[in-house]
């Protein structure tokens, strides 16, 4: 067996200057891929991240206030997305583990009926590193999410972006063809992997609500003053340079709460009102990205 590649050996430099101008259809300049995050917090394990730091700074178990804070977020943060979502017909992408479905059957059946697409986020809410059997993992959900999502799921992102060297040839051996974890274009890019070449996908890890909100505590306004400072950046240049892909991730226990969903939701308006957007998918990127540079 050959060693694990670094990811400057699975990934040319290309310089965005360089690439080529690619058309959207329609004349359209953004296409918008946005993320809903669903997890399942385990009450056994160490909580994800905090909210709320324990007295004396000792990280206990069970965590029931962190616990909680997430609990929310599938009980009432995620209707309040979906409904936003569906008030401008978005069907976006889910990041969602492996476990939900088993746990938030309500949930994923709403996803599911409303044509969301299922990109796997691993089994459980956890970094790879600490996976026993990365492989065993990666297969277990993505047959557990064929099955909930009623589609093959092709797209991958990991519980905090976390990979080691050998994840992406392990995912394109388990029939992954792209993933979102390399943030590293406004376009879409090729890596290179034992098993053939699988995508990139431009998510976003500052177009996002933890950094903003939980790691850099900002005002709820942050969310929609950085999304619509990107999103109008983008859709200039795409006027030069041809089609842009933005990434834009939220999680229902942080945005789907009473004091920030506006800001998600007059976001969401604004870029829908520009003539020159789509909101697509993940699979809907990789096959137009996949088309236009055969």
């Amino acid at each position: 067996m050959t060693d694990p590649q670094k990811p400057f050996q699975r990934l040319d430099y290309q310089a965005s200057i360089d690439r080529p101008k690619l058309q959207l259809p329609g004349g359209k300049r953004v296409a918008v891929f946005l993320v809903v995050n669903i997890e399942r917090w385990d009450i056994d394990r160490t909580m994800p991240r905090q909210v709320l730091s324990p007295p004396q700074g000792a990280t206990v178990i069970p965590d029931v206030p962190n616990w909680a804070w997430h609990e929310y977020g599938m009980r009432v943060g995620f209707w309040r997305l979906k409904a936003a979502l569906d008030l401008h017909g978005i069907a976006p992408t889910l990041a969602i583990n492996g476990i939900v479905p088993s746990a938030y059957p309500q949930v994923t059946k709403a996803c599911r009926d409303a044509g969301w697409e299922f990109m796997v986020h691993g089994h459980h809410q956890m970094a790879t590193h600490l996976v026993e059997d990365q492989r065993a993992m990666i297969q277990e959900a993505i047959a557990t999410l064929r099955e909930a999502g009623g589609h093959d799921p092709v797209g991958w992102l990991a519980p905090g972006l976390t990979e080691t060297l050998d994840t992406p040839d392990l995912l394109a051996e388990a029939g992954i063809k792209y993933c979102a974890d390399w943030v590293v274009d406004d376009l879409p890019a090729t890596l290179r992997t034992k098993h053939g070449p699988m995508l990139t996908m431009p998510y976003s890890v500052e177009l996002n609500d933890i950094p903003m909100m939980m790691i850099q505590h900002h005002r709820a306004e942050e969310l929609y003053d950085r999304t619509i400072a990107q999103f109008e950046r983008l859709y200039e240049e795409a006027g030069e340079q041809g089609a842009k892909v933005m990434g834009l991730a939220v999680h229902p226990y942080i945005s789907g709460v009473p004091h920030r969903i506006g800001w998600f939701e007059r976001a969401l308006t604004h870029m829908a009102s520009r003539p020159g957007t789509l909101f697509w998918q993940g699979r809907q990127i990789m096959d137009w990205y996949q088309q236009v540079t055969a």
